[in-house]
């Protein structure tokens, strides 16, 4: 008998080329061109740094007109005198603002004092020489850093009030956030600090979890506000840590630190200056993991993004999307993670400051 053949798979075959084909477009296999790609690496940048202007979109009219969609913010320069102006003056940083007869450029985000063209000047390794005033500015993350301490202290101070109306039941939002409240009291705090200790640092460990966390989320918005990207953000929580570890800290934590009980005088003086850059570096280590997570987070989701624009065809832009969308999934657990990780090591920390030793025992060891 003559073998049957099929034409299921041949068929499917042939479609999918054929879609495939469908969604290719003339330039498909064409370089983009350079100024495609300066584009979108400009693009990228500005969604990665802070700004002097609270930018929300941008689009391109038939015309050629480049509009935005956003609002200016208060530029606060102390040079020579304090000078207050709005950033409309800079027009989206594309032209140099004159205040009391001096101009102001921005250049790579910062503020510096030039002429009125605009000039910038260079030294031999290529970095500008001109004047920068100090930058006292209301930047766009400043006011996510405001609207967020806003946001918490209404969320919070409604669930302290409906606690004490209710005779400590939560209502509306506050069932919500109140797992959450008594996760970190019950698994983080305690564990990590004791019972006995725990309470003086629950305000700090309850605020920077929901302050990162808020702002982590906000990131991930058509706002495009990458706080908790901004190293110097990361910075001054660690800080925070640092301090607060710092000067509640017990004496048996500096003794174990500078003195440390069972262990041989020679081997003494080795450890201590190891032990005291430790605790330096400890915060240090907190302020890197954060910073460094969310700012690879973002520049992975707006690469896969650009993916959409350079790939220009149906299959190549689908297959992005839903990586980019994926990718956004992901970010918002992780979001949630940074917030834990940084209070969970800020408990344990603070832990470590408080801990009481049994010197007898260890001496004897």
């Amino acid at each position: 008998m003559p073998r049957k053949i099929s034409l299921k798979p041949i068929t499917l075959l042939l479609l999918l080329t054929a879609f495939v084909s469908f969604g290719q477009d003339g330039h498909h296999n064409d370089e983009p061109k350079p100024d495609d790609k300066a584009e979108r690496k400009a693009y990228i940048q500005h969604h990665l740094k802070d700004s002097h202007d609270f930018g929300i979109a941008s689009y391109t009219t038939d015309s050629g007109e480049k509009k935005h969609i956003g609002f200016p913010l208060p530029v606060i320069l102390w040079d020579g005198g304090l000078k207050i102006f709005s950033s409309s003056k800079f027009h989206h940083e594309e032209t140099v603002a004159e205040v009391d007869g001096d101009f102001y450029k921005i250049y790579h985000g910062m503020i510096y004092k030039t002429d009125a063209e605009g000039v910038i000047h260079y030294d031999d390794a290529h970095h500008p020489t001109n004047i920068k005033p100090l930058d006292l500015s209301i930047t766009k993350s400043v006011v996510m850093i405001i609207v967020t301490a806003l946001l918490m202290f209404l969320l919070f101070g409604s669930l302290g009030k409906s606690y004490g109306k209710n005779g400590g039941i939560a209502k509306g939002a506050g069932r919500f956030f109140e797992p959450i409240i008594l996760y970190i009291r019950d698994d983080i705090a305690i564990p990590n600090i004791g019972k006995k200790h725990y309470k003086k640092y629950m305000s700090f460990l309850l605020t920077v979890f929901f302050f990162v966390w808020f702002l982590n989320i906000f990131g991930l918005t058509p706002l495009g506000v990458n706080v908790t990207g901004n190293i110097a953000i990361t910075f001054s929580l660690a800080i925070l840590t640092y301090l607060i570890t710092t000067f509640t800290a017990k004496k048996d934590y500096w003794k174990h630190i500078f003195w440390m009980p069972g262990v041989p005088v020679p081997m003494k003086i080795i450890l201590a200056p190891i032990e005291l850059l430790g605790t330096i570096i400890k915060p240090f280590s907190l302020l890197i993991r954060l910073y460094a997570n969310m700012q690879a987070g973002h520049i992975v989701l707006m690469s896969l993004i650009a993916l959409m624009y350079l790939f220009n065809s149906i299959v190549g832009s689908s297959l992005s999307f839903f990586l980019s969308f994926a990718i956004s999934l992901i970010e918002v657990l992780v979001a949630l993670l940074q917030a834990y990780i940084f209070t969970m090591l800020s408990a344990l920390y603070f832990g470590m400051a408080v801990e009481e030793h049994d010197h007898e025992h260890e001496e004897a060891h």
